[in-house]
């Protein structure tokens, strides 16, 4: 009887764990707004303790994939159409007193963001620099001596200046270090991979989700009160303003304010429901476009297949090695996502269908936000025997490999587990 009740304890213990952690609620985006920018957030700051290695284990080599730090919105007509749009109304006396004041923020926003779209902001290089250091410091081991890191990113500049902001940190605490850079088109097989089929299902217009998805959004997005609450002039509306269209580029905006240097907010200009909503079609997007929907049979998943098999290979070569201390990885959110779910770390590789149900299990802002980065840190003890922990975001987190010693996992099992999950897939 004893037992049975120890049992059904654990099952409930792991049941309460996955749902907090899978778990988004209006509470929780209602009490930081910057959590409604999905995968917008800025980096969290690390709070969380790593534990120790078992006695006898010393580390010797990170493995690592990044997302690209904190960037400008994606291009300078993502600020400009409606700056300029203001602009118009303006000239015309169709702003509120509230639109002028919005005019007079989207103008101080350009200042900086103009001829930067899609670019690494400074708190982007921040925050990769933090990175490198704190993973120099709970791991000072791998970093000693006259050792080799491999640096490569994507051929995205944004996330090869996240990969020289990471390596400079690295070079100026351990300077002995022989770092070498790479951003080619020769590695975008598996730093940035994306199958036919898959691109087939996430299309935007004619993936078999978009009709539902379409349903879904129109009735999320209500913009009728934010438009009347700028604009003075019902024919300016009328004739000039795309009301979805422009509370969608605010809020857009808005989000991204937690990315730049230029100290404004646009959130008063939303309800925290009206963030709450639109930020679920967002997470919806993401979730298809890049994580395992029940409906895609795990297609989006696999597009990750060939960075798992170069985590392996050069986790190979690194113990064959040792002049290797760590393999870097820099890409971007639709590359970490789908990591995350084929190495099945916590519930990221949760099956949902329904854009009304998703955020309930699935979160885009705790899988990737800004500088996301999955770490692999491998120890090993004298007998030779090699243990590895995963980090996400620098958090300890559970994979589905059996574990006597969590967050440590045997490399033997884990490399066994992998192999045999990328020849189904």
């Amino acid at each position: 009887m004893k037992k049975l009740r120890m049992k059904v304890l654990a099952i409930m213990v792991a049941t309460f764990g996955l749902g907090v952690h899978a778990q988004t609620t209006f509470e929780e985006i209602s009490a930081d707004l910057n959590k409604a920018g999905g995968v917008y957030l800025a980096y969290p700051k690390v709070e969380a303790k790593l534990t120790p290695a078992p006695k006898g284990y010393k580390p010797f080599y990170v493995s690592h994939y990044g997302r690209h730090g904190s960037r400008y919105l994606l291009g300078d007509r993502d600020y400009l159409w409606v700056l300029q749009l203001m602009q118009k109304a303006d000239a015309v006396n169709g702003l509120t007193t509230l639109g002028k004041d919005v005019l007079n923020r989207l103008g101080q926003v350009w200042t900086e963001a103009q001829g930067r779209g899609g670019d690494l902001t400074p708190l982007g290089v921040r925050q990769h620099q933090g990175i490198a250091e704190r993973m120099a410091k709970n791991f000072p081991e791998v970093f000693r001596g006259k050792r080799h890191v491999s640096a490569r990113s994507t051929v995205v500049y944004r996330c090869a200046m996240s990969m020289a902001a990471f390596g400079d940190r690295l070079k100026g605490l351990y300077p002995q270090l022989d770092i070498s850079y790479e951003m080619s088109e020769k590695y975008m097989n598996y730093l940035n991979y994306h199958s036919d089929k898959s691109n087939a299902f996430t299309h935007g217009e004619k993936g078999p989700w978009v009709e539902e998805y379409r349903k879904f959004e129109e009735a999320q997005v209500k913009p009728d009160r934010l438009v009347a609450s700028l604009f003075s002039n019902a024919d300016f509306i009328r004739c000039e303003v795309n009301p979805r269209d422009l509370m969608w580029s605010l809020y857009w905006i808005a989000v991204d304010m937690q990315d730049m240097e230029t100290p404004l907010s646009f959130y008063d200009l939303f309800t925290a429901q009206e963030m709450f909503d639109l930020w679920q079609c967002v997470n919806y997007r993401f979730y298809i476009g890049n994580a395992n929907p029940l409906a895609s049979k795990g297609l989006v998943m696999a597009n990750s297949k060939s960075l798992v098999k170069n985590i392996i290979e050069s986790a190979d070569s690194a113990i064959k090695n040792r002049s290797i201390a760590a393999t870097l990885r820099f890409g971007h959110d639709g590359n970490v996502i789908p990591l995350l779910a084929l190495l099945q770390v916590e519930n990221f590789d949760v099956s949902v269908a329904g854009p009304a149900e998703v955020y309930k299990h699935w979160c885009d802002f705790k899988a990737s936000p800004m500088a996301a980065n999955i770490q692999i840190v491998f120890f090993e003890n004298k007998k030779g025997d090699i243990l590895v922990k995963f980090l996400h975001n620098e958090k300890e987190v559970h994979v589905a490999v059996k574990t006597d010693m969590w967050p440590y996992y045997h490399w033997n099992d884990v490399r066994e587990y992998y192999l045999d999950r990328l020849s189904k897939l």
